[in-house]
């Protein structure tokens, strides 16, 4: 995570840090802490560079190319 998000264009420059916070073997179950360091107050800027959706799919675009 932390090459993707790093490397992202879009996310790159704000990222700081990923780590894993609850890993499961029984369900392949991950969740993960991203860290961001997020300019000053930036109309727009959370609503949409930080939308949860948007983030998920720097990730989910990295595994579509792999592919």
């Amino acid at each position: 995570l932390t090459d993707i998000y790093s490397s992202s264009p879009a996310l790159g420059r704000y990222f700081r840090s990923a780590q894993v916070v609850y890993f499961s073997n029984e369900s392949s179950t991950v969740f993960y802490q991203l860290e961001f360091s997020v300019p000053p107050s930036t109309e727009g800027f959370m609503e949409n560079t930080m939308n949860p959706d948007f983030v998920r799919n720097i990730l989910r675009q990295n595994i579509y190319d792999e592919d």
